[in-house]
């Protein structure tokens, strides 16, 4: 599987993946996953949102099990973030077979539809959409960096835009969601543990910051007299890293348009996309302000304006206590977060369809261990070993959830 899935949406030239929603390589991805559904003899659907599905037992029973992830990707993305968790669920049902376990409970696999965001800029909109955290009219609207609207993205790839929205009655069939994921950090990897647990998610999300300044020339505007909202861009970056320290977070300025972006022409706007994350949310709220304020300081010095606007946010998710619980225990541990003989459980900032289901759903995550903890990146990794460590600790849980 994982060598069929290998080059589909890679780039010759950075070796990362550019598996955008509703593009050329999405529909390849989405080929892949029904063609392994129906390979292994499930019932394979797709439903209003664009997320696939593929069943083993009867959906409308209620109850069931609920395994998978997503297979879209960053720009220049690496090859484990989400498809390492497609493919071991379909790893999983297949040691599950080979056991001889007999499900008594519904089970599925899941391929969500753009989790990264990475076309339209909003993360998870599948799952989103799926649980009533993202409305229709919102989502169609959604346009990527040529002015293509969600709406039209799908139609052009032979799906029903109107059809998109809130879907109770099939979160109302699951029982449990578990998503396994690379891990992306480095916590498990001075440990022995090839595999963790999942306790929360750090709240999260996305700020647009415009700085709007005075175009000129670059070569006979003298420096007194510039309004370069280059400057106060740079110098929130920089406040951002600073204020993220010592608060114990994290802030990323990763994406920035600058126009009229001419060599010799001093800008006339920057906007630049603040991530922020942290422990909890109160932190969260207090850095994003600290940041704005600085922002703002800066540019009254440098004769900038300064607008904010949040584009998306995740609060806290604590993952269901007794799934949690009980997966450590299927994989024959504690729930303590020391090592030890036990099996990790611990934190992390990135965002997942699981923690967008969790408000509906009980949901749980499982790590695998990556070696460098470099993620989103061409450099993500994790070894075969700790992969099939993965897929074993997936089918445990599988069978200890849908087969007792």
């Amino acid at each position: 599987m994982w060598t069929e899935l290998r080059p589909i949406g890679r780039d010759s030239g950075s070796g990362g993946y550019r598996r955008y929603a509703w593009t050329g390589a999405d529909t390849d991805c989405r080929a892949w996953f029904r063609a392994q559904a129906e390979s292994r003899g499930l019932a394979y659907e797709v439903d209003r949102n664009g997320n696939q599905w593929a069943w083993l037992g009867d959906p409308a029973a209620g109850d069931a099990v609920v395994t998978g992830s997503h297979l879209d990707s960053v720009p220049d993305g690496g090859a484990f973030d989400g498809p390492l968790g497609v493919v071991s669920s379909l790893a999983a049902l297949d040691e599950l077979r080979a056991r001889g376990a007999r499900p008594a409970k519904p089970l599925a696999i899941v391929n969500f539809g753009d989790e990264e965001g990475a076309r339209f800029g909003l993360a998870c909109v599948g799952s989103r959409l799926t649980a009533g955290q993202l409305t229709a009219q919102k989502a169609r609207a959604l346009r990527d960096g040529d002015g293509v609207t969600l709406a039209q993205a799908m139609e052009r790839a032979g799906y029903d835009p109107e059809a998109i929205g809130p879907d109770p009655e099939r979160l109302a069939r699951i029982g449990a969601f578990v998503e396994l994921h690379v891990e992306q950090g480095r916590a498990l990897a001075d440990t022995p543990h090839a595999v963790g647990v999942a306790s929360a998610i750090w709240p999260h999300g996305r700020w647009r910051f415009d700085f709007h300044g005075e175009a000129n020339h670059a070569g006979t505007t003298r420096l007194d007299d510039r309004h370069d909202p280059m400057l106060t861009y740079a110098g929130t970056v920089l406040a951002a890293r600073e204020r993220a320290r010592l608060a114990g977070a994290l802030a990323t300025f990763g994406k920035v348009g600058v126009e009229p972006n001419g060599v010799n022409a001093i800008a006339s706007l920057v906007r630049g996309w603040l991530d922020s994350r942290a422990p909890d949310e109160a932190t969260l709220a207090g850095l994003v302000a600290e940041i704005e304020h600085a922002a703002v300081e800066q540019g009254e010095r440098d004769g900038v304006a300064v607008s904010v606007t949040r584009e998306s946010f995740t609060p806290v998710v604590e993952f269901a206590h007794d799934l949690r619980d009980g997966l450590a225990k299927l994989l024959g541990g504690s729930t303590t977060a020391d090592g030890g003989g036990t099996v990790p459980v611990l934190p992390t900032g990135a965002g997942h369809d699981a923690g967008i289901l969790s408000e509906a759903v009980p949901t749980a995550m499982l790590f695998v261990r990556n070696p460098t903890g470099v993620s989103h990146s061409p450099a993500e990794t994790a070894t075969e070993d700790d992969c099939l460590a993965g897929v074993t600790a997936l089918a445990d849980v599988l069978e200890g959830l849908a087969c007792h």
